[in-house]
């Protein structure tokens, strides 16, 4: 069974804002590396689609979508 992916936005120093879908272990992996102080510098972020290496020296945040959105009363 696939992990349930999630919107995901990593913020990067300069403004820039990546925005993508990642799933929960893709997700975990990420900000356990942010909060190490020994991780390397670059980070392999696997997705569904795609494989991306991020700077983690870069990141200055990491914003994720939780709970399902409702419209209405």
């Amino acid at each position: 069974m696939a992990h349930a992916a999630a919107r995901t936005d990593i913020g990067f120093q300069g403004g820039q804002v990546l925005s993508l879908r990642a799933p929960d272990d893709a997700f975990e992996a990420l900000t356990k590396a942010l909060a190490d102080d020994g991780a390397p510098r670059w980070h392999t972020l696997e997705l569904e689609d795609e494989t991306l290496r991020l700077d983690l020296a870069q990141v200055v945040y990491v914003r994720r979508e939780t709970g399902d959105r409702a419209v209405g009363f």
